[in-house]
């Protein structure tokens, strides 16, 4: 893939169906909003312009969900403002599919990723974003930014197991994109 010099960031249009008011707040990650619980966590998963270029790519085509084990069905190959998608996990009557739709995505020199945001029917209600970033000595990156708070009752149930769980399965995708990156 290609590096492109200019910025080729951008942002959806609010669509029917998202779950929350602050669309489009993990582009910048100090400024969560309250209310939430919040989530950032990063990892290096390589070095040098061929791990970024790999890394940009598993993140924007679902590779790195998918290689962690979550089944991806998407409306497009790639992560594209207004796709939508939805992430399972689980099989049978075990499986929990999320829907999701992608609020941003970011294909630049040295930064390359995409939020998606709940929809209806999603047990949570907020945002997260998948970013790789490759730093001026050669460290690529990833980092996993959210902003989240219950949306159905099983998950207010679980009150603080989810916010470990998501912190377990962001850990999880950095392990699998370091994978992917070294393969």
């Amino acid at each position: 893939m290609t590096r492109l010099t200019h910025s080729l960031s951008r942002t959806a249009r609010p669509r029917p169906g998202l779950t929350y008011p602050e669309v489009g707040t993990t582009r910048s990650p100090e400024d969560l909003p309250e209310g939430y619980h919040h989530l950032r966590y990063s990892v290096v998963v390589g070095h040098g312009r061929a791990a970024f270029e790999a890394a940009g790519a598993a993140v924007t085509t679902w590779r790195t969900h998918r290689a962690s084990g979550a089944t991806v069905r998407s409306e497009a190959v790639r992560a594209e403002p207004g796709v939508r998608l939805e992430v399972s996990v689980g099989r049978g009557r075990v499986r929990l599919g999320v829907p999701c739709a992608v609020i941003w995505t970011a294909y630049e020199e040295n930064r390359t990723g995409f939020a998606y945001g709940t929809l209806s029917g999603h047990p949570e209600c907020g945002e997260e974003s998948f970013v790789v970033d490759l730093a001026p000595d050669g460290t690529v990156r990833f980092t996993v930014t959210a902003f989240s708070r219950p949306a159905a009752w099983y998950t207010r149930l679980a009150g603080p197991l989810v916010p470990v769980l998501q912190r377990t399965y962001a850990r999880h995708l950095g392990r699998t994109l370091r994978r992917l990156v070294r393969a």
